[in-house]
């Protein structure tokens, strides 16, 4: 069970930007409980506080996770990782290291695509979402009538992708390939949004298995 100081790093996570009072609603503790954590965190530097104007009267505080905050959660050996890829992008082109990660994903779908050939397009969608969850991922799934939006609310490999946005070329390809669609990108956190977010298709059709 998550201690309520984790339940207030991951409730900044999925969403940043939350006041007390959503944290204490989040939570479900009282906002003095909710500051004493608070207070904490920002002298551990975990968390920033800003203020947001929100109508008339006096500006309010809200909350969001620090980078140092952000590494609380998985982060795949960042630092590694930017050396290896500021090597490779000094002997390839930008489009040889996008098309790398673009194989990699390939080769990682390959590997599950055993398990999803007799699944569902719902039950390959839960797949994928405990796949990334497994991956150090937050996901959300909204379903609509012609289509699916999978939010990926963090992302593990941030301080890599600042760098090499090209990383997130993984993603993307990796869930097209295990749902055998093609899906967009609306949203990348390496651009500024706060999540990635992809739209995929669906139809009632890509039901039969």
């Amino acid at each position: 069970m998550k201690s309520t100081r984790e339940k207030i790093l991951l409730t900044l996570l999925k969403k940043p930007q939350s006041t007390v009072s959503a944290l204490a609603e989040a939570v479900k503790i009282n906002n003095i409980s909710v500051r004493h954590h608070l207070s904490n965190l920002l002298a551990e530097n975990l968390i920033i506080a800003e203020e947001e104007r929100h109508g008339v009267g006096r500006p309010r505080l809200v909350y969001s996770l620090t980078n140092e905050g952000i590494e609380k959660f998985p982060t795949r050996y960042w630092r590694l990782t930017n050396r290896i890829l500021k090597r490779v992008r000094n002997e390839l082109t930008p489009q040889q290291v996008k098309d790398l990660f673009s194989s990699i994903a390939y080769d990682v779908a390959s590997d599950h695509k055993k398990n999803v050939s007799n699944l569902s397009f719902e039950e390959k969608i839960n797949y994928i979402d405990q796949l990334l969850s497994e991956e150090g991922f937050e996901v959300e799934v909204e379903k609509a009538d012609s289509h699916y939006i999978l939010h990926e609310i963090n992302c593990p490999y941030i301080q890599v992708v600042q760098n090499h946005p090209e990383v997130c070329a993984f993603d993307q390809v990796l869930i097209s390939e295990l749902l055998s669609i093609p899906i967009e990108r609306i949203n990348c956190i390496a651009s500024g949004a706060k999540q990635c977010s992809y739209i995929i298709p669906f139809n009632k059709s890509m039901e039969i298995v």
